[in-house]
């Protein structure tokens, strides 16, 4: 059931993955080693997999909600609400590596991205709150939690350049994207330097991810679109999407050459629809880019650093 779009240098075929739908999916990530895409529904708790065309689903629930996931040796990386996890990716099981601080009125942790070097997992709070005081996180591979960032109420579009030398993060009312300084070499997050502006491209950024080009695609949650910009902020590219509330992209399947979209379908707040496709993931193909596959935190937490759920 894919829709086409036909532009000036590529057809575009847009689908979905089966007949999956979420509450509020987010954080889809591609896993080469199993040929699957996992991502979560942040709503109903739960981890979901597939393979590339939908088939072998996976589902697991917990006791919290999720903000995002990552690949790490052994499973995945997970930011619940209030504490970071791994997850075993054979039986589902959960160990707690450390809570976080509630900060007074923290709602959870949300969008998450490992640095290109697997040596930390930056993740950020979201504060439904007026006054932007959100925190920005980063999970060391030795299981150490740094506060990196201030000055977030909705923590979104986590994601790494290339070559690793910068981050990119958003608060989602804001309306841009922040650039900061990255070493991948020792994990440090350098100052903002400087900022991708999206007035006139589209409202409310969500996750993001960036293509072997360099260039970011951006899920506008509030227009039904995806924008792909490059690291000046010139628009290269809208693609209007054939659900609403399109959440968090990423790359994967064979080549690196398939883009899949996230949604929304009741958050549990101010994003519900009653769309016939709401909640889906939407199925990207011939776009003519290709994307990074996500690298694997290296964990190795000092002894007794973590502990069972």
């Amino acid at each position: 059931m894919g829709r086409q779009w036909r532009g000036a240098d590529v057809d575009i075929d847009i689908g979905f993955l089966g007949d999956f739908r979420c509450r509020l999916g987010e954080s889809p990530i591609w896993d080469p080693e199993l040929a699957r895409l996992w991502w979560v529904d942040a709503v109903d708790q739960a981890i979901h997999s597939a393979d590339e065309a939908g088939n072998g689903p996976v589902t697991w629930r917990y006791d919290s909600m999720f903000g995002s996931i990552g690949l790490c040796d052994g499973g995945l990386i997970a930011g619940l609400a209030d504490r970071f996890a791994l997850i075993d990716t054979q039986t589902g099981a959960a160990e707690t590596v450390l809570t976080v601080p509630s900060q007074g009125g923290a709602v959870r942790l949300n969008d998450g991205k490992v640095d290109r070097e697997g040596r930390s997992y930056v993740c950020g709070h979201t504060r439904m709150q007026e006054t932007a005081t959100g925190t920005l996180f980063q999970l060391t591979a030795d299981a150490a939690l740094r506060e990196v960032a201030q000055g977030m109420r909705i923590s979104n579009a986590i994601c790494f350049s290339p070559d690793g030398s910068r981050l990119y993060c958003a608060d989602s009312l804001d309306g841009f994207i922040r650039c900061h300084d990255y070493d991948p070499a020792t994990a440090t997050i350098g100052a903002q330097t400087g900022r991708i502006d999206l007035a006139g491209i589209g409202q409310a950024p969500d996750g993001a991810t960036v293509d072997a080009d360099g260039n970011l695609w951006i899920a506008l949650v509030l227009d039904q679109a995806l924008a792909c910009v490059s690291p000046d902020g010139t628009l290269l590219r809208r693609i209007d999407m054939p659900m609403p509330f399109p959440s968090c992209p990423a790359f994967g399947g064979e080549g690196m050459e398939t883009l899949y979209v996230t949604s929304i379908g009741n958050s549990g707040h101010n994003l519900v629809t009653d769309h016939p496709d709401g909640g889906r993931i939407a199925v990207v193909r011939g776009l003519g880019v290709r994307g990074i596959a996500e690298s694997r935190l290296t964990f190795q937490p000092a002894t007794g650093a973590a502990h069972g759920i």
